[in-house]
């Protein structure tokens, strides 16, 4: 046998020499910064102007609450909380708060439900939806004075279209403004008239980002569209009807365009009817001069506000579960989705 030679090997070769470290010039480090720092310059408009017209005039309220406000001087002696224990020993106070809860209860609920409702249809397929998409916002853009005065009108307790309407089917003329109930429906149904329609586009923009695979797979399964809504629609929208519950508390807790303008004078009935914790806060501050008692009231409020706000929370994520993948329908339409795909794939 003859012997095969072996081939011949490659020359080693030399290490590469050592690199030199790279030298960043002054615009090269500047594009590095810039590249950093940019993204935190565009939004810093906004937290300075946050800062001046937000947290500055929170933290001013809250040492004036402390105080016995000179509006003369533009100062004031310290008082620890007596203007706080002044607030809760006034029967105003909590007149306006149970008015307050109530105006807030009337108006919340049924809006938040309408607006549900009324997303829900508006997310079929219907002619014409560009058109009544736009229409539910058009209350929105009304202006409140304009909407609380024609509506203290349509509810005026002798002359008023309402109690006409109601008189030609033969009821009784109802005190719109003497009775507290009715008062508040009144008030309500104002509230109710400008926000649901702005809660009803927000809805359904969320309704519109559920994937259309689910409805087509529980339809195939054989569930209807109530079921659909609750067990598909509804565990959807947690995280958007969280920030609408907020913000309608929110706005509910704080409401005074309505109530100030309600009748000619502005001071919540003559008896307190509707009395609002923001109006007796108006009427501390810029009717009796006194900003350190104003203040305080407004720390009360913002309490009231942060405690009904995290009630809220705890409670919406405890009826409305996690993004729909807990319900029966919810999985039921998942996995068809995946045999479909599988299938197709």
């Amino acid at each position: 046998m003859t012997a095969i030679a072996a081939p011949p090997r490659a020359p080693e070769q030399a290490p590469p020499p050592p690199r030199s470290p790279r030298v960043l010039s002054f615009s090269q480090r500047l594009s590095k910064w810039d590249l950093k720092l940019s993204p935190y310059l565009y939004i810093s408009p906004f937290f300075l102007l946050f800062a001046i017209t937000g947290l500055f005039p929170i933290a001013f309220t809250a040492v004036i609450s402390f105080q016995e406000w000179d509006l003369v001087r533009g100062e004031g002696t310290f008082v620890g909380f007596d203007q706080y224990i002044w607030i809760l020993q006034q029967p105003h106070f909590w007149t306006a708060l149970r008015n307050t809860f109530s105006i807030f209860l009337l108006s919340s609920v049924p809006q938040l439900v309408a607006a549900v409702a009324i997303a829900a249809l508006l997310d079929r397929n219907i002619r014409a939806k560009t058109f009544w998409r736009m229409g539910v916002l058009l209350p929105y853009v009304v202006a409140p004075v304009a909407v609380a005065l024609i509506f203290s009108n349509l509810f005026a307790d002798r002359f008023g279209l309402v109690n006409t309407l109601l008189g030609n089917v033969g009821i009784g003329p109802i005190p719109w403004h003497t009775d507290p109930f009715w008062s508040h429906i009144a008030i309500a149904t104002m509230v109710n008239f400008r926000w649901t329609g702005y809660n009803t586009l927000i809805l359904l923009a969320a309704m519109q980002a559920v994937n259309r695979e689910y409805y087509e797979a529980a339809t195939v399964d054989g569930a209807g569209a109530f079921r659909q809504f609750t067990s598909i629609t509804l565990p959807s929208l947690k995280p958007t009807l969280i920030f609408v519950i907020i913000t309608a508390t929110i706005g509910g807790l704080q409401i005074f365009d309505e109530p100030r303008m309600y009748d000619q004078f502005g001071r919540g009935g003559a008896a307190q009817q509707w009395l609002t914790i923001t109006l007796y806060l108006y009427d501390i501050g810029w009717g009796q001069w006194n900003f350190g008692r104003a203040a305080a009231l407004a720390w009360i409020l913002f309490l009231i506000i942060l405690v009904i706000g995290l009630i809220n929370l705890l409670v919406t994520r405890r009826l409305v579960r996690d993004d729909g993948r807990r319900g029966a329908i919810s999985r039921t339409a998942a996995r068809a989705a995946r045999r479909r795909r599988k299938e197709s794939a």
